[in-house]
């Protein structure tokens, strides 16, 4: 999660924008890291949910990626059809229903090595496949301690809706800690700083400096 880290002084810090060892949801779904309260339902879920990863998943999770929102027409065959130009395939399972058999819409591939996997992520997210926009990102669910899927609230992927943005390493990755408080003129929190922001728009110049 976006958190800065004290190395030396004080002063001394070391910031990234991306989730690290353990999954937060509330963090996860924060626009800079600091929340400490869900902003929205599906936050609740997630931090309520209990989800166990799949003990029976092979391979290397460095290797792997998450395929999602695939259209149910897309096969295993097609899947490889359009990612074996990325690199050596190990594995590619595309997820089906234990009791219809029909897909789930999402998908765990395999490469030999991580920097295919990663090449995989950065040529084909966003791209179309029989319809639908693909999500593709890292598998994390191995990863991550505490990591909860989409469906229960958790997840990367999140896009907006009723003017709510779901905030994370997909669509919108981490911003940088607004403002330290002890710095001058710093802010303890979003809110705040969306207060201040509010105040300058509707002064005099009508303008954010």
């Amino acid at each position: 999660m976006a958190t800065a880290t004290e190395e030396g002084s004080p002063k001394t810090r070391r910031w990234s924008k991306y989730v690290r060892d353990v999954y937060d949801p509330v963090q996860v779904g924060s626009i800079d890291g600091t929340d400490e309260v869900p902003h929205d339902r599906a936050l609740v879920r997630a931090m309520n949910s209990t989800y166990r990863p799949n003990r029976k998943v092979q391979g290397d999770p460095l290797h792997t990626i998450f395929v999602g929102r695939l259209a149910h027409s897309v096969t295993e065959e097609h899947l490889r059809t359009k990612f074996t130009p990325f690199g050596t395939i190990v594995r590619a399972r595309l997820v089906t229903d234990s009791i219809t058999g029909l897909p789930r819409g999402y998908a765990f591939i395999e490469y030999s090595k991580r920097e295919e996997a990663l090449r995989a992520i950065d040529r084909m997210h966003g791209v179309t496949i029989d319809g639908k926009e693909i999500l593709v990102d890292e598998e994390w669910e191995r990863r991550l301690d505490g990591w909860k899927p989409r469906r229960l609230g958790g997840g990367f992927g999140g896009r907006k809706k009723s003017q709510q943005l779901r905030f994370g390493c997909k669509v919108q990755p981490f911003r940088r800690p607004i403002l330290e408080a002890t710095e001058p003129g710093g802010v303890s929190s979003v809110s705040e700083w969306n207060r201040r922001v509010r105040h300058r728009k509707d002064g005099p110049e009508g303008s954010v400096r």
